[in-house]
């Protein structure tokens, strides 16, 4: 239930004690913090409070018969950019009215078999978590919502299923007036945009780009490719998903939009670019030698592209000339005809190619949030599809499923008083961290902050509500500890400490329509809190604890499934869908190979390699109408070997090297299209055979492509 993104803002600094004091403090040792505010996070602290009051106070006039419910959803629903409020609110309450349906279908017809019963809950709410992990949208909160409100609306109260129908209801409107009151007061206390966030996580982009182009032109290549990818690679996909919350924001929101998706897909290319001609320079630097009229104008462009690019306030217009400078190199490797032309030809090429992909992001970025007609290219640009896996997805919703059975079949076979009060938290939490691939580490942190929360719920239970007389006093009693935790929820560092210290210090309260301090109901249900939690780590470390790497290689062998068909010439071609979604996968993959051990062998698995390759395919399958028939069964049958290979390695699941009569095909092809006129289809196909066989056999001997010359 985190935020997508949080705007930062320049902090104001508070010195608690006069100077004389610090110095003093620090004199003997003792240093003395700055209390360090954020004017946005006290902000947003505060509007989440004033909601919070709002809330309550609506839940007390309505005689609400579970307020706390209504307050708990306040804060679980908060979100520190405003925009984020409105799309949600939908999808929230139809996910509340959708498990609410659902429970009102299940318990009373089945509540004469609880075992029955509860296998259905688990089963619907494993189902909704499969549908929430394979979305990977903001609308997953609609499955969400509807996973874990069927499951607390339900466990509670399955001993006395009569009233299901009204305890329904009054959940519903609880949770209903929490959502819409937070909505209201953050869209007028602190509406901020999206826009901004991404104009600011474009341009991060863009310049951590440039540095690692530069340095990796360079000949820091590998090092920085396997620091980097993973960061580059999901902010392209993090850009998406803020997105989604701009129709939302302001009046010309639908055209920043599209420009968004534009930036993407211009995004999506600079990533394999810049690896490529880094790639091909490698290449370049480990032949015996360059040809004297190649290297010294080589040497000259890469120093002159370094520049710009570690220039920050270069322009865009000054992209131009080293553009056509990379070109007319690339035409002149090509008319030689030898492997080093050929090398040269391909790394100025996916320079130039990166350059004008860098020039057209920074435009594109630019433009983000400005009123006016969409330019062209963000007019026709298609949505940025994201890789869906549904193994991974029914993995997700089936641990789910199970854990929240075996929670129940320990209360009812133990027949525990507030087994129910348990079965409810365990799976809000099992819910709630069900995306991740290793709830575990999350969920401990969980119990740590429910256990630093409890003196404080102790201390208001018992000393300081007791005094507080009327609606007034309880708001201001509350002020201190309800701001100081909205503070925490909008700092992204402490934020996943903020959802377990509302949990117990709302729950414990109570919050009914008058105050009841009962010792022995405090502990019972602090009991209940920490047995679901506790319930919920130890089924996470039993079911979930190694699905990290087997995760990373699902996803790994499903973008090869993808790279077969898309060298198969017998599948539909859809290029743009098939590169935003080996980019996305690129960016999961990164992100789990960094606990992956020191020999396994997802580290043999280069997924930016196959990107490039994919790259690389796309043009020789739009080359195949424009070549005359030799040199079309020359491609096919590269094709058909890559199709071939990618089609084994899904088969095996191991990264194995390709094999040698690839190398050959690659080769013949090449032969053939050098012997074509330089029309642009065959150039494109040439350029992208030089770029596979660069990728596939790096260490080649250079004289395999000439040996039939």
């Amino acid at each position: 239930m985190g935020s997508l993104a949080v705007v930062t803002v320049p902090t104001v600094v508070c010195h608690g004690l006069p100077h004389m004091k610090s110095a003093s403090l620090r004199g003997i040792g003792l240093p003395l913090p700055s209390l360090m505010v954020d004017p946005q996070r006290l902000l947003f602290s505060m509007s989440s409070f004033i909601a919070a009051a709002l809330t309550l106070a609506i839940a007390f006039s309505a005689s609400l018969p579970r307020p706390w419910w209504a307050l708990l959803t306040v804060y679980v629903t908060a979100q520190p950019m405003a925009g984020a409020f409105r799309p949600k609110v939908l999808y929230r309450l139809g996910g509340i009215v959708t498990g609410a349906a659902m429970t009102i279908l299940l318990v009373p017809n089945l509540q004469n078999s609880p075992e029955l019963l509860v296998l259905c809950l688990s089963a619907w709410t494993g189902f909704c978590i499969y549908l929430a992990v394979l979305d990977r949208t903001p609308r997953a909160f609609l499955f969400q919502m509807a996973a874990f409100s069927s499951a607390v609306i339900s466990f509670p109260y399955l001993d006395d299923p009569a009233n299901i129908f009204d305890t329904t209801i009054a959940r519903v409107q609880e949770m209903t007036v929490a959502i819409l009151c937070v909505t209201a007061v953050h869209a007028l206390l602190q509406p901020w945009s999206a826009t901004p966030v991404i104009r600011a996580r474009a341009q991060s982009f863009l310049d951590h780009a440039r540095r690692w182009a530069a340095e990796a032109i360079g000949s820091r290549h590998t090092r920085l490719e396997h620091e980097h990818r993973r960061m580059l690679a999901a902010d392209i996909t993090e850009l998406g998903m803020i997105a989604v919350h701009l129709p939302f924001d302001q009046r010309w929101a639908p055209a920043t939009r599209r420009r968004v998706t534009a930036l993407q897909q211009q995004l999506a290319r600079i990533l394999p670019l810049a690896s490529a001609a880094a790639n091909r320079l490698d290449l370049l630097r480990a032949q015996p030698g360059l040809p004297p009229d190649l290297a010294p104008e080589l040497a000259a462009l890469l120093d002159d592209v370094r520049a710009w690019l570690s220039d920050p306030d270069s322009g865009v217009h000054q992209s131009g000339p080293l553009i056509r400078r990379c070109e007319q190199m690339a035409a002149d490797g090509e008319e030689r005809g030898d492997w080093a032309g050929l090398l040269t030809a391909s790394a100025c090429v996916r320079m130039a190619e990166f350059l004008m992909a860098l020039a057209t992001s920074r435009r594109l970025a630019g433009r983000i949030g400005s009123p006016g007609r969409p330019r062209l290219e963000a007019r026709v640009a298609q949505p940025f599809a994201l890789a869906r896996d549904h193994g991974v997805a029914a993995l997700a919703g089936l641990a789910t499923a199970t854990a929240i059975a075996l929670y129940c079949a320990v209360w009812i076979l133990l027949a525990w008083p507030n087994g129910s009060a348990t079965a409810a938290f365990a799976a809000l939490i099992t819910c709630s961290f069900a995306a991740q691939d290793d709830p575990a580490p999350v969920i401990g942190r969980y119990l740590v902050a429910t256990l630093k929360t409890f003196p404080v719920a102790a201390l208001y239970l018992f000393v300081i509500l007791p005094r507080a007389d009327g609606f007034e006093m309880l708001i201001i009693t509350l002020a201190p500890a309800l701001l100081w935790m909205g503070y925490i929820q909008a700092d992204p560092a402490r934020s996943p400490q903020a959802l377990p210290m509302f949990s117990c210090f709302i729950v414990a309260m109570g919050f009914l329509a008058r105050f009841q301090g009962d010792f022995a109901l405090f502990i019972n249900t602090g009991l209940a809190q920490l047995g679901g939690i506790v319930a919920t780590l130890a089924v996470t470390k039993m079911f979930r604890s190694a699905n990290v790497l087997h995760t990373a290689r699902r996803i790994l062998r499903a973008n090869w499934a993808e790279l077969a068909q898309l060298a198969d010439i017998r599948r539909p071609f859809l290029p743009e869908r098939w590169t935003a979604q080996a980019v996305d996968r690129l960016g999961q993959v990164a992100a789990r190979m960094a606990v992956a051990p020191e020999g396994d062998a997802l580290h043999a698995a280069d997924g930016l390699a196959d990107l490039r390759i994919g790259r690389n395919i796309i043009p020789i399958r739009r080359a195949l109408p424009h070549v005359p028939h030799d040199a079309r069964h020359r491609l096919g049958a590269v094709l058909s070997g890559l199709s071939a290979f990618y089609s084994g390695r899904w088969r095996r699941g191991h990264a194995d090297p390709p094999p040698d009569g690839l190398l050959g095909a690659i080769d013949e092809a090449l032969h053939a299209l050098l012997a074509l006129p330089p029309e642009e289809p065959r150039r494109k196909a040439l350029r992208a055979l030089v770029g596979m066989r660069c990728n596939l056999f790096p260490a080649a001997d250079a004289l395999a492509a000439e040996g039939r010359a």
